[in-house]
């Protein structure tokens, strides 16, 4: 296991959560909108938000898209490729785009770019953590959970080279001879 150090215990993020999803169905103009979760990093957060949005009265749809910008698929342009995309007609819905961590901003500025797109009525994005030392594009989320240091994270759906993901709450690898 990789040598990491907790930034938020499994009740901190609980608690933020459920403090997201107040503030989200604050804003919603219906109480069916459409959340969708990018794989493979959002897919906890994502389980976790339309359960606490499900306990405020919100009965939302959900759907996955699959994306990639880390690792072998990310051309020198650094353009996101779509593996998977939205099946659901978005066609004056309410759409929220969630999302594991805001880093450079490519993917979620892409990806929002292409919902739009589809005709929603309403879209806004949904993070977990933003780490806004790394913007490269110009974007910030609608909602966000904690501000993170330029480290890489794991824990709670997130991983690096597969590890960590299981992990229950959200920590910071260390590299060897770092401490925190």
């Amino acid at each position: 296991m990789l040598t990491h150090r907790v930034l938020f215990e499994e009740q901190a993020i609980a608690i933020r959560v459920q403090e997201m999803a107040r503030a989200i169905a604050q804003d919603l103009p219906e109480p069916t909108p459409v959340l969708i979760g990018l794989l493979t990093g959002a897919f906890i957060f994502l389980a976790d938000l339309m359960r606490a949005l499900g306990r405020l009265g919100i009965d939302p749809h959900v759907d996955l898209m699959a994306v990639s910008h880390y690792g072998p698929l990310v051309s020198s342009s650094g353009l996101v490729q779509i593996h998977k995309d939205s099946a659901l007609d978005l066609r004056g819905r309410a759409v929220l785009l969630v999302d594991d961590i805001l880093d450079s901003g490519r993917t979620l500025s892409m990806v929002r770019d292409h919902l739009a797109a589809k005709g929603p009525r309403w879209l806004r994005t949904c993070v977990l953590l933003d780490k806004p030392s790394r913007r490269e594009i110009a974007i910030s989320a609608d909602y966000i959970g904690f501000e993170v240091p330029n480290a890489w994270i794991i824990g709670y759906g997130m991983d690096a080279s597969g590890e960590g993901r299981a992990l229950p709450y959200v920590a910071l690898v260390e590299r060897e001879g770092e401490q925190g």
